[in-house]
């Protein structure tokens, strides 16, 4: 559907959510709040987006341009309230489109607030198609609550038609009692916009320039329309952090079911969270305590957890990974991973392998049928197919001051306690004794141990009871 323009408010400094970030920089289901609604705008057809920031502006600001790099940003000024914010973005159409753009535009321009995570698409257009029908000059996306607090209430006159916006601090006992309010969601006419804002006024008792007045000023130019959301959860804003976190877990409910529903065994979703982005094939199994985030991909028929986290891993099919952190990691198939395993970014472990209890990884690639089973540290590596790691090995990758790498060949056998010191290429079929300290390349077929002469006192007993009983710390 196409529309002329999209206003994305996102100026606001969300004190409410007392943090640092800004308010439209908090996540939902792994994407910040402007990502999200600027996602469901990128649906529609506009010709133009208009993005109004203001506090915390270079972080929003560089957010906005990472998804929307065509968006036009605009500072809003020291002058309060969401009326301000769509002047100033309408001025900065007119000068980078011309004195009479809004005059010349023949489908709707939207508004909305940057802080609505769950705004979608479809909710968008159902808006300005309820517009079109109705030939309106403007329209309101409404929704109901059971608890309006703090919310603008809609009032309609008598025939059930749009009246007004009374914002919660303006309004008398009888108007906070009406359940349905305003989502800070809206379809203008441009011209009639333009003009309505152009009128606006600070006689409130925020003394701010509140959009919502607009309306008013619309109204003398035709109808103004309310369409309601179908889906409530997609125009509920955030304005702190018990809101956010209500909000994650009941959409986090909905991409759950929607998974089952594809073929996806969630044993217990309550404490199981995936984020949007992640991809589930048929037949995987989420064990509780499971986090999926990024752009995590499972393939069929593995099994994930319990209590494990993936964050922007690829997971092949017929894999187990148990108790696991892995994070920007190819896992084949049938690979066995975990528990307490910790794989950070740059891993590759191909069909077959395994990294076992207490395993780190860091930039290692694990060829086919390789065992790195437990206790170990593999960094900056690369091991061939078909390899067994014993248990407490260590790379030691790090010298102080730079990383190097180690080449661990096929068919090689690391005994229990090794230390591999980088910079060094052990090649193919190669055995190591328990405790070898391998510091120099080892050519194909060798066998390498390091001497450690075991030394017994026979009879030997503490100081402190060789010497008459005495505890030794007095």
């Amino acid at each position: 559907m196409a529309i002329s323009a999209a206003i994305v408010l996102a100026a606001g400094e969300g004190v409410r959510m007392k943090s640092s970030t800004p308010k439209v920089l908090h996540t939902l289901a792994g994407k910040s709040f402007i990502a999200r609604v600027l996602a469901a705008v990128q649906g529609l057809d506009a010709q133009r987006i208009v993005v109004v920031v203001r506090h915390g502006k270079e972080q929003v600001s560089q957010a906005v341009k990472a998804v929307a790099p065509q968006a036009l940003l605009v500072e809003q000024d020291d002058i309060p309230g969401t009326g301000r914010a769509v002047q100033c973005a309408m001025k900065a159409l007119e000068q980078q489109e011309g004195a009479d753009w809004a005059r010349k535009q023949t489908d709707p321009l939207i508004i909305t607030a940057g802080d609505l995570p769950l705004l979608d698409t479809p909710t968008l257009s159902a808006m300005v198609q309820a517009q079109k029908d109705q030939s309106a000059v403007a329209m309101v996306l409404a929704t109901k609550l059971d608890n309006p607090f703090g919310y603008g209430r809609i009032v309609r006159d008598d025939n059930g038609h749009f009246d007004r916006i009374v914002e919660q601090k303006d309004a008398d006992e009888e108007t906070q009692r009406i359940k349905e309010v305003n989502t800070s969601v809206y379809s203008f006419t441009p011209s009639v916009l333009a003009s309505a804002v152009a009128h606006l006024d600070a006689n409130n008792n925020q003394q701010e320039f509140y959009l919502t007045d607009a309306l008013e000023n619309a109204k003398q130019c035709g109808h103004v329309g309310v369409a309601v959301a179908a889906d409530p959860l997609a125009v509920e804003g955030v304005n702190d952090r018990v809101q956010l976190s209500r909000l994650a877990r009941l959409h986090n409910q909905r991409v759950c079911e929607q998974w089952m529903r594809e073929g996806v065994n969630i044993w217990d979703p309550a404490t199981t969270w995936i984020d949007d982005d992640v991809e589930l094939a048929q037949d995987v199994t989420v064990l509780p305590g499971c986090f999926l985030q990024g752009h995590t991909v499972v393939g069929q028929g593995s099994e994930v957890g319990p209590y494990t986290t993936l964050i922007d891993a690829t997971v092949g099919q017929n894999a187990h990974v148990e108790r696991a952190r892995i994070q920007e990691t190819q896992i084949g198939d049938r690979a066995n991973i975990g528990p307490w395993t910790y794989l950070r970014p740059g891993n590759v472990l191909a069909e077959d392998t395994k990294a076992g209890a207490f395993v780190e990884m860091k930039k290692a690639h694990i060829d086919h049928g390789t065992k790195v089973p437990h206790l170990i540290y593999v960094g900056d590596s690369h091991i061939g197919h078909n390899s067994n790691l014993g248990g407490g090995t260590i790379t030691a990758n790090y010298d102080g001051k730079f990383k190097h790498h180690t080449e661990i060949g096929s068919n090689v056998h690391i005994g229990a306690g090794n230390m591999i010191v980088a910079p060094v290429t052990i090649g193919d079929d190669v055995t190591t004794g328990a405790g070898a300290v391998v510091r120099h390349n080892v050519d194909n077929g060798s066998m390498v141990y390091s001497e450690n002469t075991q030394h017994e006192v026979k009879g030997w007993k503490p100081r402190y009871e060789r010497e008459g009983g005495q505890d030794s710390q007095n």
